[in-house]
């Protein structure tokens, strides 16, 4: 289910290309002819970039320490979804051992619990209780995203840091599967149902003030196309794969980032950015093709633990320097929000994450099908209340 990082004195660095574009604001993008699909040089670009991080991970992480060593986090209050199993488990863990209050956010809470009572069991004789707590959150169902959220706003507390984790890439040679609320299960748990997480509980993020949403990307985004007309991938035009749901879910999450991130004022002190954990040591091989597979499993002894592919997501979460990469990148209107890879250093994210007028439309048709009026995250902002479709709010 659960779906790379310098030390904590390291600073990110604005990357070197592309260029910005030169377009209109991003509120009035530039009409551009619309696409059916990546391009061939695009598609093999993509295909590289996947390629050369499954080859030189560890050579370009090797700076590394293991674990990362984090700054002060005993004020921090962090919600982490997904967090039973994978990267989300060791988020949790190294947080809540550092000193943060931690909130496993995850479908089945009496695993999680299990989790906490042996954490506590070894973590015994070596400190204060780690500072831990769970609640059911299971993104398939965007009622229960709205409940969730509703419960965290209502103890009017502060929220430090929101990670989304959680995701899956279903690898059966199954059918097409969708969720209960109608949308295609990659889509929905990889981008839906995070983004409307991280947009309901706004106002638990600005009681928080400076505060982040990290979400747990894929270097698989490269090689991803999404057609805002066609988010739920059932128009026919391109042969569903559970690869094809994966992509295309992991680079919806970019571009809908990208536009929270210029949404958001500067005085808000959210920072929103996108992580790449890098190619993990997980079960994901068996529906890619023959060729492909065989190159994964030749990779094997490159592939990341999760131990250690959780560096990117808790130098995102915790380095001081990381907002203001943020708001260098707000001010000088780049296109994209910030996205570091798994060796914790900024990097561009796939050439059509770049492309502004695809961007808002993925932005338009989320807030549709996740319920919520296209003015949410401005009324949030001034402390007005919103209505979405799901949870009876």
């Amino acid at each position: 289910m659960d779906d790379g990082g310098g030390s904590s004195s390291s600073s990110p660095e604005s990357p070197k290309s592309p260029k910005s574009p030169d377009s209109a604001p991003l509120t009035k993008p530039r009409e551009r002819k619309q696409k059916s699909g990546l391009g061939w040089l695009e598609w093999a670009r993509g295909w590289m970039s996947v390629i050369g991080e499954m080859m030189f991970q560890r050579i370009t992480a090797s700076h590394l320490e293991n674990p990362l060593p984090l700054p002060p986090v005993n004020h921090l209050t962090c919600i982490v979804t997904g967090s039973t199993s994978g990267i989300g488990l060791q988020i949790a863990r190294q947080l809540a051992e550092a000193g943060a209050h931690v909130v496993m956010a995850v479908r089945n809470p009496k695993a999680a619990n299990d989790l906490i009572q042996k954490w506590q069991n070894e973590w015994s004789g070596m400190g204060l209780p780690l500072n831990i707590e769970v609640m059911e959150l299971d993104l398939l169902s965007l009622d229960s995203v709205v409940r969730f959220s509703d419960a965290w706003n209502s103890r009017l507390g502060p929220l430090h840091v929101l990670i989304n984790n959680a995701g899956i890439f279903s690898m059966e040679v199954e059918p097409q599967k969708f969720s209960k609320d109608g949308y295609e299960q990659h889509m929905q748990v990889n981008h839906l149902a995070p983004a409307l997480l991280s947009v309901l509980l706004l106002p638990s993020l600005l009681r928080g003030s400076p505060s982040r949403i990290v979400n747990v990307n894929s270097v698989m985004h490269y090689v991803g196309f999404v057609d805002p007309e066609d988010m739920n991938l059932v128009s026919g035009r391109r042969k569903y794969t559970s690869l094809l749901g994966y992509c295309s879910s992991k680079l919806a999450q970019v571009m809908f980032s990208s536009v929270l991130h210029k949404r958001l004022p500067a005085e808000s002190g959210i920072s929103v950015l996108c992580v790449s954990p890098g190619v993990v040591q997980t079960n994901v091989a068996r529906d890619l093709s023959r060729i492909v597979r065989a190159g994964y499993h030749f990779l094997k002894k490159s592939r990341l633990t999760t131990h250690v592919g959780s560096r990117s997501s808790l130098f995102a979460a915790t380095d001081p320097q990381v907002p203001e990469y943020c708001e260098l990148l707000k001010a000088d209107d780049w296109p994209v929000c910030a996205f570091l890879s798994q060796d914790c250093r900024p990097t561009n994210p796939s050439e059509e994450a770049h492309n502004v007028e695809t961007s808002y439309r993925v932005w338009e048709k989320t807030l549709e099908m996740i319920g919520l009026p296209s003015d949410s995250v401005e009324r949030l902002i001034e402390g007005e209340d919103i209505r979405c479709r799901y949870g009876g709010q």
